[in-house]
């Protein structure tokens, strides 16, 4: 009898999965919050999935049927719209609700898999600096879903700041939505991009298909006439109801700001992104280690927990087609199957683009001193700067979980997913605890009769 897998996420990791679960003759369902499948690297508007002759997907057409033969096949169930809040490890057992997170009506169902993917991706990480909180002030992945997903513009002139590749095509995504982009700011100096992308130049072969992104993401810019400048920051943002000017400066390879450089510039909207941040919370409910805050896997992706895998951005940031190799491998893994060989050289080959991110677009320690005493690191509970250090200093009450619950810093509606990084860093004040619902729900949901496992 075929394996039962279920993978939680459609974004490149889940979908390869997918695929490659099927091929191997797995039962697979599959399961996203989102109405479409695609996660944030491939998402289209909402109509595009549901047209037959889609004109215009950035991604191409051959990607768009790959993603309808997979989830249309007649052994693939897809649940989009389904939220996973919890994980019983002693039946391993997987909670879900099926239903817009904004209604009242959503149905509890639970799953009882033979095999789990977790490809639950990432999301922004944002350093906090003064004014961070203010409207119109937003991370790049919202720039660009709002462009991608709902064609709207996060304002008429845009500022596009913070480090990592994934800034360009935020920009072009604005662009090509009307919206002007006034620049493009990469803190790291050019120095540290160019030795980050151009170490050990014999290997760059294999990621030719990425180089010709960027190329094409740069004469995107250079021909709507958008400046790219490199060791260059937002450290600061202005505006009484919402954001009016934005503060840039010159900083050094460790982030520092050099002295008088400072430059005002006028916008009515900034989006700022500094890499990404794993999603592991479910892997975390699912008893799966961490190293370093991504999920620890094997040679074939298996977690340290027995028939639960992990791929994708929470077990490294690596980009697109990293995910995708490391789906694809366990896919095969989770249906039973063993990994084809030349599908771990591929996964490991990819592998290398994700080293040559970390140190082309590394965090500069010295980002701390944009901060002031009222500086706002946890927006949920308007926690400051001044007050986390002073708790932190605080000898009667030593250790992070102390720290949060004096300043309840990661303690409002994000549970700590935005600022509990941020936080570490500071001071150390930060843990990822098991939380047995790991997405919030209402009472009268968690208290509803749940249905027979499917």
């Amino acid at each position: 009898m075929s394996r039962q897998v279920v993978i939680v996420g459609t974004g490149p990791a889940g979908l390869a999965a997918a695929e490659h679960a099927l091929r191997a003759g797995a039962r697979v369902t599959v399961l996203d919050q989102a109405e479409t499948p695609g996660g944030q690297y491939h998402r289209m508007l909402p109509e595009a999935y549901a047209a037959k002759r889609p004109d215009r997907i950035r991604h191409g057409r051959a990607e768009f049927d790959r993603r309808r033969r997979v989830l249309t096949h007649p052994r693939c169930r897809w649940w989009p719209g389904a939220t996973v809040w919890a994980f019983s490890r002693a039946e391993k057992r997987l909670h879900v609700l099926r239903g817009q997170s904004d209604c009242s009506g959503r149905r509890r169902v639970t799953l009882v898999p033979d095999a789990l993917i977790l490809a639950t991706g990432a999301h922004d990480r944002t350093l906090p600096f003064p004014g961070w909180e203010l409207p119109g002030v937003y991370t790049a992945g919202a720039a660009q879903a709002l462009a991608k997903g709902e064609r709207v513009a996060i304002g008429e002139r845009v500022l596009v700041a913070g480090t990592g590749p994934f800034l360009l095509p935020v920009a072009e995504s604005l662009l090509d939505v009307g919206a002007e982009v006034v620049a493009v700011l990469e803190a790291n100096p050019f120095a540290t991009v160019r030795k980050g992308w151009t170490a050990s130049p014999w290997r760059l072969a294999v990621h030719a298909g990425k180089a010709g992104e960027l190329v094409r993401y740069a004469a995107t810019l250079a021909r709507r006439r958008v400046p790219y400048r490199t060791g260059r920051a937002v450290i600061e943002a202005r505006g009484a109801e919402r954001v009016r000017e934005v503060v840039t400066a010159k900083v050094r390879a460790d982030w520092s700001v050099v002295p008088g450089t400072e430059r005002t510039c006028e916008v009515d909207a900034v989006c700022v992104g500094h890499g990404f941040v794993p999603q592991p919370e479910l892997a975390v409910a699912a008893g799966c280690a961490l190293d370093e805050g991504f999920v620890r896997v094997d040679a074939t992706q298996e977690t340290t927990v027995d028939g639960v895998f992990a791929a994708g951005e929470i077990t490294g940031i690596g980009g697109a087609v990293t995910a995708a190799a490391e789906g694809a491998v366990a896919g095969r893994a989770a249906a039973g199957a063993r990994p084809d060989p030349a599908l771990l050289r591929a996964r490991d080959r990819a592998r290398g683009f994700a080293e040559r991110l970390g140190t082309a677009h590394p965090i500069g320690a010295a980002w701390r001193s944009w901060l002031r005493e009222d500086t706002i690191v946890c927006r949920c509970e308007e926690t400051t700067y001044g007050e986390l250090t002073r708790a932190a200093e605080d000898e009667v009450c030593p250790g992070p979980h102390a720290l949060k619950l004096g300043t309840r810093a990661g303690l409002g509606p994000c549970q700590g997913r935005i600022c509990g990084p941020v936080v570490a860093e500071l001071h150390g004040g930060a843990e990822r605890h098991h939380r047995p619902i790991v997405q919030p729900i209402r009472l009268g949901e968690l208290a509803r009769t749940e249905g027979e496992p499917e």
